[in-house]
């Protein structure tokens, strides 16, 4: 069911029959959508036209509230349960950040089948917030949203750069790496699935979020983390600790630098190369579309710097080399070009590293 006045009816009325809900993405193929289903293994599966149907799956725990299927940036995505008391909370803490009043309005375009975006539909609806939803972000609705009263959104970094942002009073921008320069009223979050949506607002946690670094590792305790995932396992220690698997560091001032994922870290001869970092740099080469860095393995580096680019333009490796290094260690500077017709990226934005190997390119 796409998302809608209707999706918002059909998540209220499972919720008041004790149900828990999880959106599935619409756009995925079919072999995808029955791994996403198998993982999750629903017991009713309403469809666009309102129709239920019983299908063979598991039943919730009492106060389950969502299943959702991480992002999937790498590897299968799992299915994460949200306890109703874990939304409650994280709603009640996003709104006391943002001073949400009763005059505010969301405004809810990102895909419900990710938690950035069901997570403006639960808040509102817990907090008896006044909503407007779109099925899928455009230009168009941002704006009508806006004019019918809409004055707090959440985005990621490529709609935010095709719209006015002075138009809502807060934008809460997740997902991919926000760009260099921001406009004030943006805010940047982070978190993931396992904590029911952003925990780290401009780098600095929500009411109730603990968040500490071992070993370079993000921990965050908080009473928004997940319950388990569907097949019965949970990742969180005795003590109550997630282990994110994002690498960062707390700075002086309290404040949450994230670096990116442990398995996307790049070590080539020695050094450590983030991707995002030179991601940033090379973008800002007018002739690229698009650009995403992994690491490809190599007998001498370990490791090589690799850039995979979408550009309609003949774009050498040396120049892309010469940027890099004007503003980053030389050892940052990508050794290998491969040309593209599309980075694969989840529907929030993420690039999706492990399939890069398998792109036909030039």
């Amino acid at each position: 069911m796409p998302a809608g006045p209707e999706f918002v009816d059909h998540l209220r009325r499972a919720w008041d029959n004790g149900d828990a809900v999880f959106p599935i993405d619409q756009r995925l193929p079919f072999a995808a959508r029955q791994t996403v289903i198998d993982a999750c293994a629903p017991t009713i599966i309403v469809t666009a036209d309102g129709n239920r149907a019983t299908v063979d799956g598991r039943p919730v725990e009492h106060g389950d509230a969502l299943v959702v299927a991480t992002s999937g940036s790498t590897g299968t995505p799992k299915a994460v349960v949200l306890t109703h008391d874990a939304v409650r909370v994280s709603a009640t803490a996003v709104h006391e950040k943002l001073e949400v009043t009763r005059n505010d309005r969301w405004f809810a375009c990102l895909p419900v089948s990710h938690v950035g975006g069901l997570s403006v539909i639960t808040r509102a609806v817990v907090t008896g917030t006044r909503l407007h939803v779109a099925p899928r972000f455009s230009v168009s609705e941002y704006i009508d949203a806006a004019e019918d009263g809409a004055t707090l959104v959440s985005l990621v970094a490529t709609a935010l750069s095709r719209v006015d942002p002075s138009l809502y009073r807060t934008i809460v921008l997740g997902g991919s790496e926000p760009p260099d320069v921001l406009a004030p009223n943006v805010v940047t979050t982070y978190g993931m699935t396992e904590t029911g949506s952003g925990v780290v607002y401009d780098g600095v946690p929500l009411r109730g979020v603990e968040v500490r670094i071992s070993d370079d590792e993000i921990y965050v305790r908080c009473p928004m983390l997940m319950r388990t995932y569907r097949d019965g396992s949970c990742p969180i220690d005795s003590e109550g600790w997630f282990a994110t698997g994002d690498l960062g560091h707390i700075d002086t001032t309290g404040r949450l630098h994230v670096h990116g994922r442990r398995g996307d870290l790049i070590i080539t001869g020695g050094e450590n190369v983030w991707p995002e970092e030179v991601e940033r740099v090379l973008i800002r080469d007018p002739r690229l579309r698009d650009v995403c860095v992994a690491g490809v393995a190599d007998p001498e580096w370990g490791e090589v710097v690799t850039a995979w680019i979408v550009t309609d333009d003949d774009v050498q490796l040396e120049s892309l080399r010469d940027l890099v290094k004007s503003l980053l260690p030389a050892h940052c500077a990508p050794k290998q070009l491969r040309r593209v017709a599309e980075i694969p990226r989840t529907a929030i934005g993420k690039p999706q590293r492990s399939l890069l190997l398998g792109l036909r390119y030039s």
